[in-house]
């Protein structure tokens, strides 16, 4: 089964929890194991698994990823202006894959899944497919 759902950011930078959405589709699917892949089809955008609990996690990736791959330096900033967005985004990786359990993702206690736009404010799609 597969389904898809937009987001949108509000921000340049933004990670936003997905994990309610993905477990509905997981629900919907009625599997009881397998697995749930979620995956963007951008190439400034990723997903990613970690805290999300406390917001200085998230505040915390982004700004590593802010001091790893520094603004303005890349060659493909005369197209767009975005080089670095992509270069975070490969790093990244626009998928994940979730084991589903008892018909549920098998989540730590502190895990969420979350799309991290890097070339904010915009609508993403994220895919979702269970098997």
């Amino acid at each position: 089964m597969q389904r898809e759902f937009t987001i949108r950011s509000q921000h340049k930078y933004e990670m936003i929890d997905v994990t309610d959405r993905v477990a509905a589709v997981v629900a919907d699917a009625g599997l009881e194991e397998g697995l749930c892949s979620v995956y963007v089809p951008h190439a400034t955008a990723a997903v990613v698994i970690n805290e999300n609990d406390d917001p200085n996690v998230c505040t915390d990736i982004l700004d590593a990823l802010a001091k790893l791959v520094p603004e303005g330096t890349w060659r493909h900033d005369r197209v767009d202006n975005n080089g670095a967005a992509h270069i975070k985004a490969a790093l990244l990786g626009p998928s994940e894959t979730i084991p589903v359990r008892e018909g549920r993702l098998l989540l730590g206690t502190w895990q969420a899944i979350m799309v991290v736009d890097l070339d904010g404010p915009r609508q993403r799609r994220v895919v979702v497919t269970v098997r």
